[in-house]
């Protein structure tokens, strides 16, 4: 039984969260500020969040920079901000999903459910324990990745989508590829989404005089 923890300070959208999701048989967590929310984030084992933007204490921007530090469980962002800057911003920042308030509460269960068969799928992705590819090191049981021994910190999202290109070195990817297989949804974004996520790997790759993941004109992307 997976544990959510939710961290929402309006009290009403609070208690309509955590009924829904009571009755679908989840474990819930609560907190109203991010402050409370970070505190239970690192006291308990949690499978995934629902985390709001305007909270006290804590931002939910700084929750989220915080800890995408050193964790990759899936963080669902719930907010009334509802332009397409901020909706970028935060997937590029760490959240795995963003969804606009108000919402329909079935809606919010099924993006539940994706992101957590979707971390149990990348959990048992394979039986080896580590991925090399070059300078390269992918650690499949502590979601840890190195270069040249440099730790790097990555978000959920530009993990699954190294791992996808390190399971796959030779193979072409076009956009709405690896959005299906990384967000496991049909494709209905722009390229703007994948092209900034693939823009923060490769900098964070930073490795001199290589090119890891190659442009392919007209198609998409390719690990080289």
């Amino acid at each position: 039984m997976a544990k959510i923890l939710i961290i929402e300070d309006d009290m009403a959208i609070h208690s309509l969260i955590k009924d829904a999701l009571d009755l679908h048989g989840f474990k819930t967590l609560s907190a109203y500020s991010g402050t409370e929310g970070k505190l239970l984030f690192e006291q308990n084992q949690v499978d995934l969040v629902l985390l709001d933007l305007m909270l006290p204490g804590m931002s939910g921007e700084q929750f989220l920079q915080e800890i995408r530090n050193h964790t990759t469980v899936p963080v669902i962002v719930i907010s009334a901000k509802n332009d397409q800057n901020s909706k970028l911003e935060l997937l590029v920042n760490g959240a795995d999903d963003y969804i606009t308030k108000p919402f329909d509460v079935k809606e919010l269960v099924a993006r539940i459910h994706i992101q957590l068969r979707h971390a149990a799928t990348n959990a048992s992705v394979s039986n080896m324990k580590e991925i090399h590819y070059k300078n390269i090191s992918l650690n499949l049981e502590t979601r840890e990745v190195k270069v040249n021994d440099r730790n790097l910190h990555l978000t959920g999202r530009e993990y699954a989508i190294l791992l996808l290109f390190l399971e796959n070195p030779q193979k072409v990817f076009s956009r709405a590829n690896i959005y299906e297989s990384v967000w496991n949804e049909p494709f209905f974004d722009s390229d703007k989404t994948i092209n900034m996520h693939i823009s923060n790997i490769r900098n964070k790759l930073n490795i001199e005089d290589t090119n890891y993941i190659k442009t392919v004109w007209g198609i998409g992307f390719k690990f080289d």
